[in-house]
């Protein structure tokens, strides 16, 4: 399963050049595993709620080619792997052109937002472990999309 979403490049998002600073991709790989968590039927607010966080705690990111200004960018997610403790997204970001910009990882774990020790998903999320062991990527996948 690979989400898709596109979003507008912004002015404050770009340098004096019209280039796209480097940290905002991080926003967009952001908003691209939200938008997979959602289409899966979940919401970290509602994880969130409940007490538990989900922390970055790997990036792996290889920019190829600028975003700029006045163009629109697809976001293209999918959950590389998941061993029911680590979920690593994978990402693939496109110009308007469709030339790669981005491709890269996040790894993530759930925590007790009060101790910050990690939990394990299949007991205190079995719905959400279910989803990800359905639609992580097989071994046979290619990365991208």
């Amino acid at each position: 399963m690979i989400t898709t979403t596109v979003v507008p490049v912004r002015y404050a998002e770009t340098d004096q050049m019209g280039v796209v600073y480097h940290a905002n991709y991080l926003v967009w790989c952001e908003i691209g595993r939200t938008a997979l968590i959602e289409e899966l039927g979940f919401r970290y607010a509602d994880m969130e709620k409940r007490g538990v966080m989900s922390p970055v705690t790997s990036l792996q990111m290889n920019y190829k080619y600028p975003a700029k200004y006045g163009e629109s960018v697809t976001i293209h997610t999918w959950i590389e792997s998941y061993n029911g403790f680590r979920i690593k997204y994978g990402y693939e970001i496109l110009n308007s052109e469709e030339k790669p910009c981005l491709n890269g990882t996040s790894e993530h774990v759930l925590v007790n937002a009060e101790t910050f020790k990690p939990i394990k998903i299949k007991k205190n999320f079995p719905e959400w472990h279910e989803a990800y062991e359905k639609h992580k990527k097989s071994t046979d996948e290619p990365h991208t999309k």
